[in-house]
Formats: structure tokens, C-alpha cells, sequence
């Protein structure tokens, strides 16, 4: 398996971005433009907390291994390889998710602010992505199971 390198997340994020602040856009041009939900940069920051406390136990777990620490609990192989799967998928579609609350969010910021749905809507969409982009980082090299 190929290490993931932030390039390739700042690429997807950038290509969402554009292409969901072109659609927002399309899609306004033509009706009403769907909400950001509320529940959006919530739901996403509690899945990149949880993802953030898995990762930090499963470092510290190879860590004690690595340095033989007596009654440390190992890692199973494919324990790790599914780590790093996981990782490297949840990397890529938190770079989309978080290019298309982005591209969203900077529609809203440039077409109207003086709604205050709209406004609203815009605050959602702008916290929706740090929380997504706090799960980008794809997982350290150390945990490579190959």
C-alpha cells in the first residue's frame, strides 16, 4: 500500500471546492439552493474526535510494542492494515467532504450575505470544514502494515 501524500488531499479538496461552489451556484440560479444543516460541523467534529482518540490508542499501542515494554498489548498485523485502510479512506473523503462545505460556504460568503438564512447557512458550511480537515492527515508511515 502507497503512502498517501498531502497533495493528493489538497488536490480533492481543491477540485470539490470548485466544483461544489459551481453547482451551488447552477443549482441557486435555478431555485432555492439546499440548507447546511446545523447538525453538520457537530456530526463531523465528534467523527474526527473519535477518529483522533482511535489513533492515539493504536500509536500508543505500537509504541509500548516497539519499545517490548513488559504486558504491553500488541498489534495484531491485520489489526494495523486495517488501520491504515481506514485511515487513508477516511483522509480522502474528509479532503471531500470538507472541498464541498468549502465551495458551499464561500458561495454563500460571496452571494448574500445580507440574508440571514443564508448567513446562517454560510457559519455551518465555514465550521463544517476544519472539522473535516482534522481528519485529512493521512495516518504516520510507522503504521504501515507492509
Amino acid at each position: 500500500m502507497k503512502q498517501l501524500r498531502p497533495g493528493i488531499l489538497a488536490g480533492i479538496f481543491v477540485v470539490a471546492g470548485v466544483l461544489s461552489w459551481a453547482g451551488a451556484r447552477l443549482w441557486n440560479g435555478y431555485g432555492t439552493l439546499p440548507g447546511v444543516p446545523l447538525a453538520a460541523p457537530i456530526v463531523l467534529g465528534a467523527i474526527a474526535v473519535v477518529l483522533l482518540a482511535t489513533a492515539l490508542s493504536l500509536k500508543a499501542r505500537l509504541k509500548a510494542q516497539r519499545e517490548r515494554r513488559p504486558g504491553a498489548k500488541g498489534v495484531e498485523p491485520l489489526m494495523a492494515a486495517r488501520a491504515v485502510v481506514f485511515g487513508q479512506a477516511s483522509a480522502l473523503v474528509a479532503a471531500l467532504v470538507a472541498g464541498m462545505y468549502g465551495g458551499v460556504g464561500v458561495f454563500l460568503l460571496t452571494d448574500s450575505l445580507d440574508v440571514p438564512a443564508r448567513r446562517d447557512q454560510a457559519w455551518y458550511a465555514g465550521f463544517s470544514v476544519p472539522s473535516r480537515a482534522s481528519r485529512s492527515s493521512p495516518p504516520p508511515s510507522s503504521w504501515s502494515a507492509s
